[in-house]
């Protein structure tokens, strides 16, 4: 079990207590703020732990979406642009208007831990957006992974395949990936 301090002070009564307990190793300090039940814990944890109004965005999302096998050097989280600055090396913080924060904002089980993230129809318009700020690689993986997840989806409504086709197609056609990619003139018609 992961605790707050606020949580772990309530459950040790004073700081005196809490101390014994960690000299005792009944609970264990992974990070400031921070403790276990557990002398190793996933960090995905502690990060959800400790920044509970963050969202997992970016090459995060996509690695735990199974878009790309590309494991991100840190956690991308997403934080409405009025938050406190993340004071973490292991995390990137990614500013978001108030406006847009919480649009496509869901919840999914990664290694049993459940994190909030942004859904994939919002992170495939974010990665149109920020196209020219990644390799051409990542994002070709990025896009044909979700073209095959989309063409072998049994669980999407119709109103949001339709959805997901326009902005596909129009991916496909501001980035010319017919003719980046060589697909050969049959496969194009099924694109397109």
């Amino acid at each position: 079990m992961i605790y707050g301090y606020e949580e772990i002070i309530s459950k040790y009564k004073n700081n005196y207590q809490l101390n014994k307990a960690l000299k005792d190793k009944k609970i264990f300090k992974i990070i400031p703020g921070i403790y276990s039940s557990q002398e190793f814990v996933n960090y995905l944890l502690v990060i959800s732990k400790k920044y509970p109004n963050a969202v997992f965005t970016s090459d995060s999302a996509f690695y735990y979406y199974n878009l790309t096998d590309v494991i991100p050097q840190k956690y991308f989280l997403a934080t409405n642009r009025k938050a406190s600055k993340i004071m973490d090396n292991k995390a990137k913080q990614i500013y978001v208007s108030e406006d847009k924060f919480n649009i496509g904002v869901t919840t999914i089980k990664v290694d049993g831990i459940k994190i909030k993230i942004y859904n994939k129809e919002k992170l495939l318009i974010e990665l149109v957006k920020n196209s020219k700020n990644i390799s051409f690689d990542y994002y070709k993986e990025i896009i044909n992974n979700y073209l095959e997840e989309l063409k072998n989806s049994t669980d999407l409504s119709i109103n949001s395949i339709h959805d997901i086709a326009i902005i596909i197609k129009q991916i496909l056609k501001y980035h010319k990936i017919v003719i980046d990619f060589n697909v050969p003139p049959k496969m194009q018609k099924e694109i397109v």
